[in-house]
């Protein structure tokens, strides 16, 4: 199965539209899975930078490259904040074509719930207010679009919960999840690259 290129198109020389092809420029823009990951914790609605290197188990710099990459790209915008009594610090949040991401996000994590899950995928996508679950699909019609605050994300019935972490034994190896070194201490500003 292809989809069919129009008679100009199906010269099998090389591309005719080289470096202007828009999905590899998205590849080059998420090209870590640190900033795809970054993407994916914005619209889980994360905004703090700790909280991202927390979250996305990356280094403070990695976590900082990604981001300055989809502030760049105009994906994040930087708000600042202030807490009584503390100075003011910054937030990231997703821009309107960071937001239009939402789709490919989606598409991707239920590609990967179908054939990377074992039919047992962790989380579920569901409309806010009617609890049905939310799907992507590739159609001519007309569609309603949900935007990222339509969504809930339920943890999956079928997912057991981890068993709580305890110190490992004498030899043993670490556990896969550990994420590596903690974050700066300094909530929204990112470490030096």
């Amino acid at each position: 199965m292809a989809m069919n290129f129009e008679e100009r198109l199906r010269d099998p020389g090389p591309w005719p539209i080289g470096d202007a092809c828009s999905a590899g420029r998205v590849l080059d823009l998420l090209n870590t899975r640190t900033a795809f990951l970054a993407v994916r914790e914005l619209f889980y609605g994360t905004t703090r930078f700790d909280d991202f290197v927390t979250r996305i188990g990356a280094s403070a710099p990695a976590v900082s490259r990604a981001l300055a990459q989809l502030k760049a790209a105009r994906i994040v915008k930087v708000v600042p904040y202030r807490e009584p009594g503390s100075r003011a610090r910054e937030e990231y949040r997703l821009t309107e074509a960071g937001e239009d991401l939402l789709p490919v996000f989606l598409s991707l994590v239920q590609w990967g719930d179908r054939y990377l899950q074992d039919g047992r995928p962790p989380l579920s996508f569901v409309d806010a207010d009617s609890g049905r679950p939310v799907r992507v699909r590739v159609t001519a019609d007309p569609a309603v679009e949900a935007a990222s605050d339509d969504i809930e994300i339920r943890r999956h019935p079928d997912l057991q919960p981890r068993p709580p972490q305890t110190a490992p034994a004498a030899g043993a190896q670490p556990d896969p999840i550990d994420h590596g070194e903690p974050g700066p201490t300094d909530h929204g500003e990112p470490g030096p690259d």
